[in-house]
């Protein structure tokens, strides 16, 4: 229990550096509790996230929902977030530099995905918007390792509910439960549910 404590503390800490801000953008502190039993991660984020002045409210919370539930040792959210094209909106690399994880979120094209598939071992999406509109893009286009990509669907009403509470500094509880979501955030504990999207 002891060593399994020491390894969690570890883990915030390292969880904390983040890449330099985008120009310009707008940053919002996040201090998330995390708890999610699904994957046995347990720690304390303080996240610093640069909003791209063209960024919307709702990909900007999906970015934050989507990185707890991608929570690693090496992960990232992007250097620029929009005004990066190349880059994924979030990263998961290990202490050499080398790819772990390209993550996406909303709506990326199929060429995207090919490329992000050549590139990480592991490919994940999250799409808070209706995800008939992503598997409608993705089906039947050239996607390296198609069959291996993780796509998973955020409930909109989640994060539509979570619009109001969004501030420059915010505390958030974020548990994941048989992939059902619960954020405690103005007081209120908000949940939905996180789906994978099949390409059929």
């Amino acid at each position: 229990m002891a060593d399994d404590h020491r390894r969690r503390r570890k883990a915030g800490r390292a969880l904390r550096h983040h890449r330099p801000m985008a120009l310009n953008a707008t940053i919002h502190q996040f201090d998330i509790d995390l708890a999610d039993a699904d994957r046995g991660v347990y720690t304390a984020l303080a996240l610093r996230v640069a909003r791209h002045p063209s960024e919307a409210e709702e990909y900007l919370l999906a970015r934050v929902l989507a990185y707890c539930l991608e929570c690693t040792e090496g992960i990232a959210f992007s250097a620029g977030g929009l005004s990066s094209p190349d880059e994924p909106a979030i990263a998961v690399r290990d202490l050499t530099g080398a790819w772990q994880a390209w993550i996406e979120v909303g709506l990326p094209d199929a060429a995207r995905l090919h490329r992000a598939a050549k590139t990480a071992p592991r490919v994940a999406v999250y799409c808070h918007k209706d995800p008939a509109l992503l598997r409608a893009a993705l089906l039947g286009q050239r996607i390296h390792r198609a069959e291996h990509l993780a796509l998973h669907a955020l409930d909109r009403r989640l994060i539509e509910s979570l619009r109001p509470h969004l501030a420059r500094r915010m505390a958030w509880s974020v548990a994941v439960s048989g992939a059902q979501l619960y954020v405690t955030a103005g007081g209120a504990t908000h949940e939905g549910r996180v789906d994978p999207i099949v390409l059929a």
